[in-house]
């Protein structure tokens, strides 16, 4: 229920801010035959942007809970309107004075959005989502009416004004309805608007592990930067200027937004697409925006077009592992970067603008096929699998497959690895450095965008994942690399820097040089590739002070940017293949300097949140099959193996180093597990733990025959003492459910033996490495203190003692035991407490004073006691 309400908030906020927007126009257009506007340029403009980022916020918010077409239809309308609005912005500030600007700078976007919002209605239609399509109709026909009106004096603009007008009664009409709906209690629902019918349609869409329905709409913006220079070589505007940035701008954003939303659909590859197609869209509009300062038309780097080319053209390949008609569609952007690296003035030549045509259409068709694939039951077949099953046959190469592709070092996180788009950054902005450029004239080639936005931002973007990853290095690096790049190239490539050296710059890249020796020095312990990554770095800095200080050796600079290119390319082909093939096909090397503790094993483990069930029954299945993993409970991580698999067993006494006389503790989920020997427990104890359990409280019973049940074999010996072992049923239900899964389980600390007890899935690995298979994570551990130890070896002459008082107080153990002899006959003079109890039983009592007894011992974790 409440799910469904937010929903419906989101849904709803999504339609009215639609409504709102479309009245604006609707209002703007009628009042164009006024002399004076209603609502003025700039006025409308800050309107639309506003509702721009209305639309984003729903359109984000609604995708993390289905697959609808509201996603597509939300995020087109909002770069529609954002662009849209910038335009209005600048022709109400009079930026936009020669005759036909503003008709040039609306038509490339006014052209992308009717054909991208007409995708959206056909499927929509085809679908059954009427009001989605009735609204993306609307205004692709309001959009087309437009385009018109600007060429043509006999379409006049009320035909743009009812089209809006159309959005905004079915937009009232959905929040009406949505307002009956919730005033009557979710008994009277309009045709059209009850969700739960839309919800239960889309459940029955077939969906296959992580999608990235972001995907389309990024389709959808390569649309919009191909539609502006498209138009140009087609004559359908008549230049390039200022008025066209804020689609390529917007395009370039968002596709940054977009790039940002696959890595959190776990879509390393298409992520690593939409922002090298950001990179482009960026340079676009600074190329247009170039001609306001200088007269000429700026010049283009030719190593690094050719080099981003080749980028295109790996990450082609790898995509056609996932699909053939992808892979096709990023060959059209290897022969975009070819065409301007062959043309010495890049977007404004005839060949580059020829490719964005042959983009325009490509992107349109893909656009169309994803959309109705994800809709759809029938599929537009994409070549999807057909390489895949062509490697399947390799035994050199071996896809990487399940859900632990994108699974982090430590812990789990909600983005996959952006290593990738990093090191790809790295690549192109030192090729793009290669170019000394003109000290007069520092902007006439275009270096910044290939610097500041691949250098910079994105890699500050790299950073940031790879932080919420756990890789703490990694991040550090990133985001100190995206730091210098921007600065250095705003300083030398934008006019800051000009032709005096200042002692202030050599200075704070002195201060850079000293970070990054720091990074140096701590990838000895990470491997040999990061370690040639953060050294051929320094070289870099090392270029930037002799540069500042006018003592740079000819050739030494390009000398260091290839170099480290070269490094960062290899690491660009590693990250990319250890992401898609299983083993190390380009490894990353050992790390140079090992101490012991530090590192815990290069083997990958598996982290799976706690919070899946999916996850917990992927624990149980290495359980089962004679792994060991770390898992929560109900006070700390503890390490487990099944009881029935004795090499587990073993492995898990080994792994942590477990001292002889420190053996492991049973743990069950459910006494009927132990109900085929029930016969060999006094009734008196099966009552008591009957009572006792679910909770911290372990309690020590006789060693029996009844071990023989649990199949351990000759590992039993690993359990318990020879007189008696731990037995729990923890009171955590994530960990009773998997215990339900397994049967049960041994349970140890998980740590190494005389080290401080572990509360949070990140220190397991860190503690034991690669000698645990699998870690299920739910974070810091609930309770820090112990569980409380019981001894009832001698419960049957009414005795009970303490190991160790933990979180559950003595009083409470103690009235439970109570309570359960009251149903048995009482023992005359029976020592129930801690005091009698002492005083028959002299070890019982050392127990209690020390906290650890001979059968306490099997919850001892290394220097004083496990928490379990």
């Amino acid at each position: 229920m409440a799910v469904r309400k937010a929903e419906s908030l989101h849904y709803s906020i999504g339609l009215l801010g639609i409504s709102a927007g479309s009245l604006l126009l609707a209002v703007h257009f009628y009042s164009i035959p006024r002399a004076a506007p209603v609502i003025p340029s700039t006025a409308l403009g800050v309107l639309l942007l506003i509702l721009s980022s209305l639309l984003a916020y729903a359109g984000i918010r609604r995708s993390q809970r289905d697959t609808s077409l509201f996603l597509s239809l939300c995020l087109t309308i909002s770069v529609f309107w954002c662009g849209y609005g910038v335009v209005f912005i600048l022709e109400g500030q009079r930026v936009l004075n020669d005759t036909g600007d503003f008709r040039n700078a609306l038509v490339p976007g006014l052209v992308t959005f009717t054909l991208a919002l007409l995708i959206v209605a056909v499927v929509g239609f085809l679908s059954r989502e009427v009001i989605l399509a009735l609204i993306a109709s609307a205004v692709s026909l309001a959009s087309a009416h437009e385009v018109a009106m600007h060429y043509s004096t006999s379409f006049g603009s009320s035909a743009v004004a009812c089209n809006y007008m159309i959005v905004c009664l079915v937009g009232g009409y959905f929040a009406l309805g949505r307002i009956v709906y919730f005033l009557s209690k979710e008994k009277i629902a309009l045709p059209g608007t009850d969700l739960a019918k839309n919800k239960a349609h889309e459940q029955l869409q077939p969906t296959s592990g992580n999608v990235n329905h972001f995907a389309v709409f990024g389709v959808i913006l390569n649309l919009l930067s191909a539609s502006v220079f498209g138009c140009r070589l087609l004559g359908v505007t008549s230049k390039l200027f200022i008025g066209q940035v804020p689609w390529l701008w917007a395009a370039g954003v968002y596709q940054i937004g977009v790039c940002v939303l696959s890595y959190r659909a776990m879509d390393v590859l298409m992520a690593t697409f939409f922002g090298f197609t950001s990179i482009l869209k960026f340079a676009g509009g600074y190329c247009l925006l170039y001609p306001v300062w200088q007269s000429e038309e700026p010049s283009f780097p030719t190593p690094f077009l050719v080099v981003f080319s080749i980028l295109f053209a790996v990450l082609a390949l790898f995509l056609t592992l996932k699909s053939l008609a992808d892979g096709l569609y990023l060959l059209f952007y290897v022969a975009y970067c070819i065409a301007l690296a062959c043309r010495p003035k890049g977007f404004f030549e005839g060949g580059p603008q020829g490719v964005d045509v042959a983009i325009f259409v490509a992107s349109a068709v893909m656009a169309l096929i994803h959309l109705y694939n994800v809709k759809a039951g029938t599929k537009i077949p994409i070549g999807q699998g057909v390489v895949k099953a062509l490697l399947a046959r390799s035994s050199f190469l071996k896809l990487r497959e399940g859900a632990d592709v994108h699974t982090p070092y430590l812990g789990y996180s909600k983005y996959a690895d952006a290593e990738v788009l990093g090191y790809a950054c790295s690549v192109l902005a030192s090729f793009a450095i290669t170019v000394t450029g003109d000290p007069q004239a520092p902007l006439a080639t275009v270096v910044i965008p290939w610097v500041v936005v691949a250098g910079g931002i994105l890699k500050f973007l790299g950073g940031s994942v790879a932080f919420a990853r756990g890789k703490t290095l990694e991040s550090s690096a990133f985001i100190l690399y995206a730091v210098m790049w921007i600065i250095w190239g705003l300083a030398r490539y934008g006019g800051l820097y000009g032709t005096t050296r200042s002692f202030h710059t050599a200075v704070g890249i002195i201060a850079f040089m000293l970070f990054n020796g720091f990074i140096v020095f701590c990838t000895l312990f990470l491997n040999i590739t990061w370690f040639f990554y953060s050294l051929t770095f320094l070289l870099i800095a090392v270029s930037f002070l002799l540069d500042a200080v006018g003592a740079l050796p000819v050739g030494y600079d390009i000398a260091a940017t290839v170099i480290f290119g070269l490094v960062s390319f290899y690491c660009f082909l590693s990250a990319l293949c250890n992401s898609v093939f299983e083993g190390s096909c380009l490894p990353m090397g050992r790390p140079l300097v090992q101490l012991s503790g530090v590192g815990g094993g290069m083997t990958k483990c598996l982290h799976l949140p706690a919070r899946k069930a999916s996850s917990v029954k992927r624990i149980a299945d290495i359980l089962k099959s004679g792994g060991t993993c770390g898992i929560p409970t109900d006070t700390v991580y503890v390490l487990v193996a099944a009881c029935n698999r004795p090499d587990a067993v073993e492995k898990a006494h080994r792994s942590k180093r477990q001292a002889q006389e420190r053996p492991m503790s049973l743990w069950i989920s459910s006494l009927k597990q132990l109900e085929p020997a029930k016969h060999l427990f006094s009734p008196l104890l099966w009552d008591f733990m009957e009572a006792a359990w679910p909770s911290p409280i372990s309690l020590v019973v006789p060693r029996g025959a009844w071990v023989d049940f649990l199949g351990m074999k000759d590992s039993a010996k690993y359990v318990g003492t020879p007189q008696s072992i731990a037995i729990r049923i923890p009171d955590c239900s994530v960990t009773t459910h998997l215990i339900d899964l397994v049967g049960p389980i041994v349970v140890t600390s998980a740590n190494p033996t005389g080290e401080a007890d572990t509360t949070h899935h990140n220190q397991v690995y860190a503690k034991l490495g690669d000698k645990v298979d699998a870690v299920l994570c739910d974070g810091p551990s609930p309770e820090n203190i112990a569980s409380t130890v019981v001894d009832c070896t001698k419960i049957d002459s009414g005795n009970i003692g303490f190991f160790r008082v933990g979180i559950i107080p003595k009083s409470q153990v103690l009235q439970i035991l109570e309570q359960v002899q009251k149903k048995h006959s009482p023992v005359p003079g029976s020592g129930i407490g801690t005091p009698k109890s002492q005083e028959e039983h002299p070890n019982h009592s050392h127990a209690v004073r020390n906290g650890v007894g001979t059968a306490a011992l099997v919850h001892s974790a290394g220097g004083n006691h496990t928490r379990l």
